[in-house]
């Protein structure tokens, strides 16, 4: 087994519960860790023995551009997307992050991760 890691992808979505968050959006870091068979790729040097990481980055990326209201909805819909796309993945966390989120404090983020097993 092996570990693919994509570190702190960095979007501007459009997530919250308020309103004015549909409308001027915030700053989102994405961190992603799936766990997948690296043994072939290591010998055989060939790009479709292994999990594509251009892949893994563009479901991110599309799934965070897709309104959510909690981070734990987007983290839920990134997880299950890359089971679908992708069935060499035996283990996904993934933790989003909300950068200055609007809380009424200094608060530099706010994290959800979640973590789950092929079935």
């Amino acid at each position: 087994m092996g570990t693919i890691k994509l570190k702190n992808i960095r979007t501007h979505s459009f997530h919250g519960c308020l309103e004015e968050e549909s409308k001027i959006g915030s700053d989102y870091i994405v961190n992603l860790e799936i766990k997948t068979d690296l043994r072939k790729s290591s010998v055989s040097d060939e790009l479709s023995d292994t999990v594509d990481y251009v892949l893994l980055n563009r479901i991110v990326m599309e799934e965070m551009a897709i309104r959510s209201k909690l981070l734990e909805h987007v983290a839920h819909r990134i997880i299950k997307r890359i089971f679908k796309e992708i069935a060499a993945v035996s283990r996904i966390i993934v933790a989003v992050s909300k950068v200055n989120p609007p809380i009424n404090g200094d608060v530099e983020l706010v994290t959800i991760e979640m973590e789950e097993y092929r079935n």
